[in-house]
């Protein structure tokens, strides 16, 4: 049996990602840069994948 695999690229450093099978609105780790990504859209098992503005805690500091 074999796993359908997606294919992408990073919006920030263009890395070639390759992940399993996922579903729009999932997040991911890009591997390279470490960026944030949502997945946006799967369309012939290729990904639209957008940057997630990660919000720090301000610990007041």
């Amino acid at each position: 049996m074999s796993t359908a695999v997606l294919t992408g690229s990073c919006p920030e450093c263009e890395t070639d990602l390759t992940v399993p099978e996922m579903v729009e609105g999932e997040t991911l780790s890009c591997p390279e840069c470490m960026l944030t990504l949502r997945i946006e859209g799967i369309e012939d098992g290729r990904l639209t994948l957008q940057m997630v503005e990660v919000q720090l805690r301000d610990w007041g500091q």
